[in-house]
């Protein structure tokens, strides 16, 4: 069914007249007539009948009027469910423990008015791509791991260098340092179990292991952050990277530590990454925030891959 014969339909009814219908909808009298004429032949039924005061429904057009007044409606919902400005801008975090959710709740509350679906997608392949088919807005990731190249319809920008710290348990020989050094990182077992190998994640913390010496230990099951704390406050050997921007609360008698590691400071770098021609206002509101309130660092004192940028 045409839909603008049917607006052309609903137009007539609720103005009375062919002449009326037409300035209302910005056509001519004569095309109004023929889209009238084209929805007859379609339904096979004769739906308005002239009259010296101008047009009255039949019996059959008194039956069709809700419905097409319901199929205008749809038609409206529809456009809006995906017209940029119109639906909630859809953003990645990588996971919703993540200093980049973080980032994006710091937005939500200086835009409140800005509706948001916030999603947590695996791996960068997935939310570039994501990104170039519009299934989400925006996404956070490190970029770009050897091997890959982000598409010339995608931007970036970075947003978050996040310092890492050394999780460990009350008996690990770090345990009482108020600081460390990369260089201290040598023969230490860090474990992260959650190391999927192709992930930016795991390039980026094999990089790590390269320039420091540490050992990455990813085997096992990865049973979640819950339960690689547990194995951590037990072990006197066994140390993790976490962020003092993770917001993660574990029981008192863990007794974890979280160790500066300094001279220079690994930091994870995140970026946000958009499709360059997406008109979502939201979009550009979002990116305006993260690079005005992006914290900086002292040049100098940080690591990070020379691939991140």
């Amino acid at each position: 069914m045409d839909l603008k014969a049917v607006k052309a339909f609903v137009a007539i009814a609720d103005a009375g007249q062919f002449q009326k219908a037409a300035v209302d909808l910005s056509l001519t009298q004569q095309a109004v007539s023929k889209r009238i004429a084209a929805l007859e032949k379609d339904l096979g039924v004769r739906l308005l009948v002239r009259t010296p005061r101008g047009a009255e429904l039949t019996i059959d057009g008194q039956a069709l009027l809700p419905h097409a007044r319901a199929l205008l409606q749809a038609e409206e919902r529809a456009v809006a469910a995906v017209r940029p400005g119109d639906r909630a801008l859809r953003v990645d975090v990588v996971g919703r423990r993540a200093a980049t959710a973080g980032l994006v709740r710091d937005f939500h509350r200086a835009h409140p008015e800005i509706a948001l679906d916030v999603i947590a997608l695996f791996g960068a392949d997935a939310a570039v791509t994501a990104v170039r088919d519009g299934a989400v807005d925006a996404t956070f990731r490190a970029v770009t791991m050897p091997g890959h190249r982000l598409p010339d319809d995608v931007s970036a920008v970075p947003v978050l260098d996040e310092p890492l710290r050394l999780c460990v348990g009350p008996d690990h020989e770090f345990a009482r340092a108020p600081w460390i050094t990369p260089a201290q990182l040598a023969g230490q077992r860090i474990w992260m179990p959650g190391n999927t190998p192709g992930t930016e994640w795991s390039v980026y913390y094999d990089d790590l292991a390269t320039a420091f010496g540490p050992t990455i230990d990813t085997i096992g099951p990865n049973f979640g952050i819950e339960a690689l704390l547990d194995t951590i406050a037990d072990s006197p050997t066994l140390a993790t990277f976490l962020s003092e921007r993770t917001p993660l609360v574990w029981p008192a008698d863990h007794d974890l530590r979280l160790v500066p590691v300094i001279d220079p400071t690994p930091v994870y770098p995140h970026s946000l990454l958009w499709r360059t021609d997406n008109p979502h206002p939201g979009l550009a509101a979002l990116r305006d925030h993260m690079v005005a309130t992006r914290p900086r660092l002292a040049e100098g004192e940080v690591w990070k891959p020379s691939w991140a940028g």
